[in-house]
């Protein structure tokens, strides 16, 4: 085992990641391509639609636009230097490349924490105010929420990058992760992170369960006033609307779960990257395949941008 000088400032991390795994990095980087260019295809696709497509102006598809744009950054801020390391036979970052991932991974993710907390504040008003819809979810209302969801997860950010980063680094840099994660860059630090992890232990607990329970709230009036409805028609296409916004809720909120809110001592590195991939790769897919593409309104417009014939209804 090599024998770090203590004295010696680190100036770049080894990023672990799938570098056990040998010749299989190379199917690796084809399955992390294609799986990349299907997100941004996918959600370029979803915001060319709801931008252009009038009857989409509406607050809830806003907050899919917004969605749409803030994973396909989130996934920018990971994937491109996955694509790199999985070919190169060096794994390296700088301190400074490190906390710069850092800090934007923290920003666009609890930003999307709290936009799908929005988003479930809005079907809550669809459903159970249809009729006044447009007053309380007004576009200067829609517009104050996002922002505020941005200004937020950002702020999280800084904190949290501020606690790690201001630690001293000087002895093992190799970080068991394929990116700059809270977790696996903090366990390197040469001194006491016992304060520093409970702190960021809170910070999970406000971006992650707060949202969530927030979230269930909503859905449990929701369910209640979907229980009132008469027609068993009615009640399909009620729940029909809010399965796809769950999907991604329980997917989204249960592997941040999983990473970040459990004892230091149930870690299990292996199965991290795998909850990583989930939450990194796959889940920014859910968004536009599943709560968008299902989406009956979102497919006729779909068909509309593209030019292909739309069916209607013969009264």
């Amino acid at each position: 085992m090599q024998v770090f000088n203590r004295t010696t400032v680190v100036t770049q991390f080894i990023l672990v990641g799938f570098s056990s795994l040998g010749e299989l990095q190379l199917l690796l980087f084809v399955i992390f391509l294609l799986l990349y260019l299907t997100i941004l295809v996918a959600n370029a696709t979803i915001m060319a639609v709801i931008r252009f497509s009038w009857t989409l102006h509406t607050p809830m598809y806003g907050f899919l636009f917004i969605l749409s744009f803030s994973e396909s950054c989130y996934t920018f801020v990971i994937i491109p230097q996955l694509l790199v390391h999985l070919l190169s036979a060096t794994k390296t970052i700088s301190f400074v490349a490190c906390a710069t991932q850092l800090f934007f991974f923290l920003g666009f993710a609890c930003t999307n924490c709290f936009l799908i907390a929005v988003m479930g504040y809005d079907r809550y008003v669809a459903i159970c105010y249809p009729l006044r819809y447009t007053l309380p979810m007004s576009k200067r209302l829609g517009l104050g929420l996002v922002s505020l969801s941005g200004v937020t997860g950002l702020l999280i950010a800084l904190v949290a990058t501020n606690l790690i980063c201001d630690m001293p680094f000087c002895g093992p840099n190799r970080v068991n992760q394929y990116f700059c994660d809270m977790a696996p860059v903090i366990k390197l630090a040469c001194k006491d992170t016992h304060m520093k992890e409970l702190a960021l232990f809170t910070l999970s607990i406000l971006v992650i369960m707060v949202p969530f329970l927030l979230i269930l709230i909503s859905y449990g009036f929701i369910v209640n006033t979907i229980l009132k409805i008469p027609s068993a028609e009615g009640k399909r296409k009620a729940f029909a609307t809010c399965a796809s916004h769950l999907t991604v809720v329980f997917v989204h909120y249960g592997c941040a779960s999983i990473l970040y809110l459990r004892p230091k001592s149930k870690s299990a590195s292996d199965k991290d990257q795998l909850v990583a991939v989930t939450y990194t790769v796959v889940t920014p897919l859910l968004n536009p395949l599943v709560c968008s593409l299902r989406n009956q309104e979102v497919k006729t417009a779909l068909k509309r941008f593209l030019g292909m014939p739309v069916a209607t209804k013969v009264i």
